[in-house]
């Protein structure tokens, strides 16, 4: 298999930019190993002390699986492959919340240049972190709370908690949906509101599921994937690593006020009233559950703009564009942005950063608009089935999966485009 020479880590030729991205998580990271591989000094403050495996399942398509592929010559890949779900041989069996199985989806066929995982968040963080922090030397800092960004013509900076600070030429605020480098971009807070949706979600061993005679098929034959779809609700399990591990996912109707922790412990009884009258074996699964989380869906209008007035802050990942997770292209858009702007601080160089940095929202802006919106599309697809018709096309209940998404290649594409985007900002 034939490897493009920007598919390796090899020391690139330095630009002379000094990029501090604030967050490292899959959108941080990303932005900071693209760096890195298009010769930027590059380093990543997170406000969290040390590295946890939290989290459960979480997936990127094959156009983030592009991405990963070009790291280390696909050494990441061949990290991250073990721990995610294959499902070659049984594809995603679709039931209607009665029980009845409706249709199965067979699994992409394999692409080894553009790969789909689906594994556990914390596992899959850790083989990123550890690509940048060890393979690249990348400087990660953690334990250092941002309080402050600030800017001029010139420079950008972080401030910490202790009044230290840390200047650079641009700043990625990769800090999630709590960005405070959102706020300094908009110049207001911008306050999130509920979707009218939550998710009680689930990761636990299949030391439960394998006595249990109603149970025990999911973790004897491989791994598996089925969804139970119900009057505004779908309800998602699947089990990984050959059978050794189970998750579920759960969402459904839930109006409660939004403030700005919106994840707390979740109750079996809760679940239970979701599902009740449902097929008896959504909740078989659900009570070997040992602990679950109740996570509040919140949502942001879109944002007017990601960059900042002198266009040396920029946002990235959820801070800019937080995604349903229906849309399972959260992480791998936010892997898109992170190439995007490596590549446009390379094509535009030292003397052009703030052109860089909005030749980066123009590039990526209308592209993560119109994937946002594929959320709710799916979401209300499931939530709102018409079965008479489901009954007569069964594959019109599928996963959607568009080419338009999966097919796309963001650093080829941004390569391509850059000159035409940066014109309007020089």
């Amino acid at each position: 298999m034939t490897i493009p020479q920007s598919s390796n880590d090899a020391q690139p030729k330095p630009s002379g930019i000094k990029v501090v991205v604030v967050g490292a998580g899959f959108g941080g990271l990303t932005a900071a190993i693209e760096c890195h591989r298009q010769g930027h000094n590059v380093e990543i403050y997170e406000s969290f002390p040390e590295l946890k495996s939290l989290g459960d399942i979480i997936s990127f398509g094959p156009n983030a699986g592009r991405i990963f592929r070009r790291w280390s010559n696909g050494a990441v890949v061949d990290r991250m492959t073990p721990l995610s779900i294959n499902l070659e041989n049984h594809g995603f069996k679709i039931h209607k919340w009665t029980g009845e199985l409706v249709h199965t989806q067979l699994a992409h066929k394999p692409n080894p240049e553009a790969p789909v995982f689906n594994g556990h968040r914390g596992e899959l963080h850790t083989v990123v972190f550890n690509h940048a922090k060890d393979d690249l030397g990348i400087p990660i800092h953690l334990g250092q709370r941002v309080t402050k960004y600030f800017e001029d013509e010139t420079q950008a900076g972080i401030v910490f908690e202790n009044g230290n600070k840390v200047t650079a030429d641009i700043v990625i605020g990769a800090d999630g949906v709590r960005s405070q480098a959102r706020e300094l971009v908009l110049g207001y807070f911008d306050k999130p509101k509920s979707s009218g949706y939550a998710v009680f979600r689930a990761w636990f061993p299949n030391t439960d599921m394998i006595k249990d005679p109603r149970t025990k098929h999911f973790c004897e034959n491989g791994d598996t994937f089925n969804g139970w779809i119900g009057p505004d609700v779908h309800f998602l399990f699947s089990t990984i690593k050959n059978g050794q591990d189970c998750c579920w996912v759960l969402t459904h109707k839930d109006e409660e006020d939004i403030k700005e922790s919106w994840s707390l412990p979740g109750k079996l009884e809760d679940v239970y009233k979701v599902i009740e009258g449902w097929d008896p074996l959504c909740k078989a699964i659900v009570e070997k559950t040992p602990s679950l989380v109740d996570w509040k869906l919140v949502y942001r209008d879109p944002l007017p703009k990601w960059v900042s007035e002198h266009g040396r802050i920029a946002l990235l990942g959820d801070s800019a564009h937080p995604f349903l997770p229906t849309s399972a292209q959260g992480a791998t858009q936010a892997m898109e942005d992170g190439v995007v702007m490596a590549i446009c601080l390379r094509r535009a160089g030292k003397g052009s950063v703030p052109a860089a940095v909005r030749a980066y929202e123009y590039i990526r802006y209308e592209r993560v608009t119109a994937v946002q919106k594929t959320g709710e599309t799916t979401r209300d697809m499931w939530h709102k089935a018409d079965w008479e018709a489901v009954a007569k096309d069964p594959a019109s209940i599928q996963l959607p999966r568009e080419d338009w998404i999966f097919g796309f290649d963001a650093e080829n594409n941004a390569e391509a485009v850059f000159d035409e985007a940066v014109k309007k900002f020089l």
